[in-house]
């Protein structure tokens, strides 16, 4: 390894570990995306992000393939605090994130390098106004290889990691939370039909839209059986 890219990767340690230690803020939310950016840059590559709720369904940029992939050691739960994107400071939502264990089916998204800083300012602007994920870069197991990607995952130990909610508790956050981009119950939605739409299956969102459903909440999901 040359000196420069010594200095590189001692710079990007630094501030890995200047932000991991700074609260959920803008500050925190900077300081990742500038971490981010030279992990990307020092790379050489296209930017590759692995979507795994809303950027299935929205992803509001161009990119230039999208190929199924599954991570390994994380999976996606419906257990993080959203007082901003679907909720608010009133009636705090829901939004999803990765959590360590087990192992989480969705998109890695190919941008083309010449867009790949755009694309992370908008991403961070819609995903981490306050810096509450831990952007990390994860293997993606796909048809073609494995592809290291971009994915927002979440500490156990961050403020927002609700854990396991009562059933009583998401129906009132379903009924009544509702933020910048819309309700929780919507994201709940969009998600499961976004992921059936990529052969996809969820057990436990469609398991929290059923129970939605049975509370007069939104229409019942259409039946098909889950694959083993």
């Amino acid at each position: 390894m040359g000196t420069g890219s010594v200095v590189r990767h001692a710079k990007m340690a630094a501030m890995a570990s200047q932000a991991t230690h700074l609260p959920p803020g803008p500050a925190r939310s900077a300081q990742l995306l500038q971490r981010t950016r030279d992990e990307w840059r020092s790379s050489g590559d296209d930017l590759l992000l692995f979507a795994y709720g809303s950027l299935i369904w929205r992803p509001d940029f161009d990119y230039t393939e999208a190929v199924p992939a599954r991570v390994l050691g994380y999976h996606r739960v419906l257990r993080m605090r959203s007082r901003v994107n679907r909720g608010s400071p009133q009636e705090p939502g829901l939004v999803l994130a990765l959590v360590s264990g087990g192992s989480c089916r969705g998109l890695v998204y190919r941008v083309p390098r010449a867009d790949g800083d755009a694309v992370l300012d908008r991403l961070w602007a819609r995903e981490m106004p306050n810096g509450v994920y831990e952007p990390r870069w994860l293997n993606g197991l796909t048809p073609g290889g494995r592809l290291k990607a971009l994915a927002f995952t979440l500490s156990r130990q961050s403020p927002n990691w609700t854990g396991a909610l009562h059933e009583a508790e998401l129906v009132h956050i379903f009924r009544h939370a509702q933020g910048r981009y819309g309700t929780t119950l919507d994201y709940l939605l969009r998600t499961v039909q976004g992921l059936r739409a990529h052969g996809i299956r969820d057990r436990e969102l469609e398991r929290q839209a059923h129970l939605a459903a049975r509370h007069g909440l939104c229409a019942p999901l259409e039946e098909r059986r889950l694959s083993p």
